[in-house]
């Protein structure tokens, strides 16, 4: 599990951010700035989470002073920035994990009875409230 820190073009066009990272051979895009950063790191982070459950080499980030925007994908289509996009495959997998884990939660015996008189499963709703309270979304 790596984190490392790549460069990336962004180009600004009239509609979208395109995306290239040169280093990894990706092209992707967002619909602003802060989307396209976003896409760029996920982007990256599957790519190498990829790489290495394939025990291939991951390449190492370029020099950014090695880097000319005039050679990128999207030159031709607006005006192009590089910036860095950080990331860690680490928390990539555990954001992606869909394994279930064992908690142990207390509850009133009373509230216990009433939910399953009810047919309420218990563990579905307090990860619906967990999600709800933390302002995510289940990602699978």
């Amino acid at each position: 599990m790596m984190k490392n820190v790549y460069p990336v073009f962004f180009t600004i066009t009239d509609t979208v951010i395109l995306v290239e990272v040169p280093d990894l051979e990706i092209l992707t895009e967002g619909k602003d700035m802060v989307n396209a950063v976003e896409m760029a790191r996920d982007a990256i982070e599957l790519k190498c989470v990829s790489m290495e459950d394939d025990k291939i080499e991951i390449p190492l980030p370029s020099d950014i002073s090695n880097l000319d925007i005039k050679n990128g994908t999207f030159a031709e289509e607006g005006t192009t920035i590089i910036s860095f996009v950080d990331i860690d495959s680490g928390e990539y997998r555990r954001k992606i994990d869909t394994k279930t884990v064992r908690k142990n939660v207390t509850i009133p015996s009373w509230l216990n009875y009433e939910a399953e008189h009810a047919g309420i499963n218990v563990s579905r709703v307090l990860q619906e409230a967990l999600m709800d309270v933390l302002k995510v979304k289940r990602t699978i």
